[in-house]
């Protein structure tokens, strides 16, 4: 595993931007960074999908063990949506399964698991299509853990209704540099190529039909089928929170109300505890750790509220409005690389497997300001 220095393509703004990447960058600072890449070896790259795939397995019992322990109420999951993740739990709704793992990884020791971001993951456009473009284009020979287009686009079609019976929405919230926006229309693009009809709507203009107790579009159309970028933590939450529940009937809704488990962090302490010394795992507790060791809220997005502690001393933290939610505590990685060229790496998986990868450097802290950093395989 190794940081090489590339020459960034002449027109690669132009490039990626006709490839959907519409943000990119700003003042001078890229977030898509093709001026260095990562070599791996393929020894390396089997590591890091064994490891996807062993965590996997994990968190399908961890998930097993919640509902059968009844431990809903520890991650802070509002009563009246227990029975719903039970039966979707249970009777596996239609979805992509899709998530993305963030890893620890310096080329040596086993991989070791951050947390797992499979409610609503980002920099799936630039994991799956513009670092591959980059590839052909800069490393014409090389190979690359990329296979994310083509599964998703398979998984579309295996989940898709017949033909021409029903939409499939796609929403998110406008805001976050145009992430979210990118990120839905992506999905959207692999929808589409699978045969699904699509529309984008923001989750502003979801309406709630409390004659036909159906969610409709600006059109009063009936949802059918929504995907959505947009926590469900935050949906449950809203005044339609318990409409959304009783939605679940008529409504698909993708990903399911299930993943409230496997997104939350309260998951990190009972993995430890089914499976303490795993080597993928961190050592990780609701209670204070003493040494070195991570303290971050339950629920938190893009780094924020995380600090870092080592020596007994703050190593580094991070604003943010989270934490009313609870903390774990996690013991402390340190990631390899310097300054702000320490790379976190985000294994995919499609449909429960691994999909591919995407690499974002920043300092010891992985925040809203890392940049995208693409790979090869020597």
């Amino acid at each position: 595993m190794e940081r090489i220095d590339c020459a960034p393509r002449p027109d690669w703004q132009a490039r990626v931007e006709s490839l959907g990447l519409l943000w990119h960058g700003a003042n001078d600072r890229p977030y898509w960074d093709e001026s260095a890449a990562w070599r791996f070896t393929p020894a390396q790259i089997e590591e890091v999908e064994a490891a996807t795939n062993e965590l996997y397995r994990l968190f399908l019992a961890a998930g097993q063990h919640v509902l059968d322990r009844d431990l809903l109420s520890d991650f802070g999951i509002p009563d009246f949506c227990h029975e719903a993740i039970r039966q979707s739990w249970d009777g596996e709704p239609a979805a992509l399964n899709y998530g993305r793992f963030d890893l620890g990884y310096d080329g040596a020791g086993p991989p070791k698991l951050f947390e797992f971001n499979c409610d609503t993951p980002t920099s799936l456009l630039e994991a799956s299509v513009i670092q591959w473009d980059w590839k052909e284009a800069v490393f014409p020979q090389a190979d690359q853990f990329n296979s994310l287009h083509e599964r998703l686009v398979a998984k579309w079609r295996d989940i898709a209704p017949p033909s021409g019976t029903s939409m499939l929405h796609l929403t998110y919230v406008d805001g976050n540099m145009g992430e979210d926006a990118v990120t839905v229309a992506y999905m959207a693009d692999t929808a589409h190529e699978a045969g699904i009809d699509t529309q984008l709507i923001l989750t502003t203009d979801l309406g709630w039909d409390s004659a036909r107790r159906r969610f409709v579009d600006l059109d009063n159309r009936p949802i059918d089928a929504l995907y959505h970028l947009y926590p469900w933590e935050w949906i449950v939450n809203e005044p339609f929170g318990r409409e959304v529940i009783e939605s679940l009937s008529s409504t698909l809704w993708i990903e399911p109300i299930w993943k409230m488990i496997w997104s939350n962090k309260a998951i990190l302490p009972i993995l430890w505890d089914m499976f303490p010394g795993h080597p993928n795992l961190l050592e990780a507790s609701r209670a204070p750790m003493t040494g070195d060791h991570v303290v971050k809220p339950l629920l938190a997005r893009e780094g924020a509220n995380v600090h870092i502690v080592s020596d007994g001393a703050t190593l580094a933290q991070s604003g943010g409005d989270y934490g009313e939610e609870g903390f774990v505590h996690q013991r402390l990685y340190t990631l390899p690389g310097e300054g702000e060229q320490r790379p976190v790496l985000g294994s995919w998986i499609v449909d429960g497997e691994p999909a591919g990868m995407g690499i974002r450097e920043d300092g010891p802290i992985t925040g809203n300001g890392a940049r995208f950093v693409p790979h090869i395989i020597a």
